[in-house]
């Protein structure tokens, strides 16, 4: 590997294992309780320990890692109890966004959300789940947008990421990506037609999807949740 100091985009030492590492974890590269060395990232990447311990906690403040004195530090198991919080808070704000969405909706932001979706089928027929959790993110806020309440994507994000590696999980094993382009579908459906409740229906049945895979993940792996 290149030594960081000639990056291209001269970001920092501290930014590039930053980012390769969040990007490992988010992919599942790194599973829930892989442990990690502050010597074995800084020897391969080439760089002092100083860098690493810096980008080692970034990822702990976005509870990616835990880092104990004394003890290896590994990634986050998923807890069922910050699950089901973010689950809960998600749909919550989703809900008045699909709202307030479905009213205010023009025949433009239709026109926008099924470039949204064109998008999504193209990444779905080449099976790239990486691609596919991009424009996922996007649709959602494209949606908060046409509600008026693009703050609202801040709250979704942040509780998003909390579940993306189990979403990552059950896409990727069980092929889940159509069915989910299909929720899409609905929602956009609904939205542009102004179907408040349709709209929320659809929404709340696409973010239910998981649960289930959840209960699946937690009998199969269950080394991947704190106990």
């Amino acid at each position: 590997m290149p030594s960081l100091i000639q990056s291209k985009d001269r970001k920092t030492s501290v930014d590039v294992v930053f980012d390769h590492l969040q990007k490992a974890i988010t992919t599942l590269e790194l599973l829930p309780g892989d442990k990690i060395s502050e010597a074995d990232i800084a020897a391969q990447f080439g760089v002092s320990r100083q860098p690493v311990r810096d980008a080692f906690s970034r990822l702990q403040n976005l509870d990616l890692l835990v880092i104990r004195p004394q003890k290896a530090t590994e990634v986050k198991r998923f807890s069922l109890r910050e699950v089901t919080k973010s689950r809960f808070v998600r749909s919550s704000v989703e809900a008045e966004v699909l709202r307030r969405a479905s009213r205010l909706a023009t025949p433009a932001d239709g026109k926008v959300l099924e470039g949204h979706l064109a998008k999504q089928a193209a990444v779905v027929e080449k099976g790239d789940y990486e691609a596919f959790g991009k424009l996922d993110y996007e649709f959602h806020q494209e949606l908060c947008r046409i509600g008026g309440v693009e703050f609202a994507f801040e709250v979704i994000a942040v509780e998003k990421a909390s579940v993306d590696r189990l979403c990552l999980l059950s896409i990727s094993k069980e092929d889940r990506m159509p069915q989910l382009l299909e929720d899409h579908r609905a929602i956009a459906d609904c939205v542009k037609a102004g179907d408040e409740e349709g709209a929320v229906k659809a929404g709340m049945l696409h973010l239910s999807r998981l649960d289930a895979t959840i209960e699946a993940i937690f009998e199969r792996n269950p080394d991947y949740f704190d106990t």
